[in-house]
């Protein structure tokens, strides 16, 4: 399980170095700011990173989701952990995340969420997944869930799982 992500200033504890590539694939237009993903990033990272965020239409994320996980639909949000077997504790977290814009402007239109709220949801979401948190069993989903309300709330949105 991954560590707690909820980061805290102050304390003696530093705040994650974050080098993040934000790469639109998809309209622009139709996604978050850059300087949006890097304020979701940080507010779920607790270890330094080097992540690639990437935006992308229907078509490449059904591609993807189709290769890696044997699904054949585009889904939401994809995470991807780079693990370097060389490597040491004190190595950066590497990692991409995919989100799949009509997917996300679906899901907000049918929950009836703002889009901006959405996005910052599966941000956190993913970022969590990077860090190791699943929702593979009941107590994981349980541990994550409560993770990304705590998350996304102090970012200054609604709980996203009502």
């Amino acid at each position: 399980m991954g560590r707690v992500a909820h980061a805290e200033t102050g304390g003696g504890r530093s705040v994650p170095t974050l080098h993040l590539s934000v790469q639109y694939a998809a309209n622009p237009e139709e996604a978050p700011t850059r300087a949006q993903f890097r304020r979701w990033v940080k507010a779920a990272l607790c270890q330094d990173a080097e992540i690639a965020l990437r935006i992308v239409d229907e078509e490449e994320g059904h591609a993807l989701n189709r290769d890696y996980r044997g699904k054949d639909y585009a889904t939401n949000v994809l995470t991807f952990v780079y693990d370097n077997e060389f490597s040491n504790t004190d190595s950066p977290l590497a990692g991409d995340i995919v989100l799949c814009v009509p997917v996300v402007a679906r899901e907000a239109l049918q929950q009836g969420k703002p889009i901006e709220a959405h996005y910052a949801h599966l941000t956190v979401h993913g970022v969590l997944h990077l860090q190791g948190y699943d929702h593979e069993s009941d107590e994981g989903a349980r541990q994550m869930e409560a993770l990304e309300i705590q998350i996304v709330t102090k970012l200054g949105y609604a709980n996203p799982y009502e």
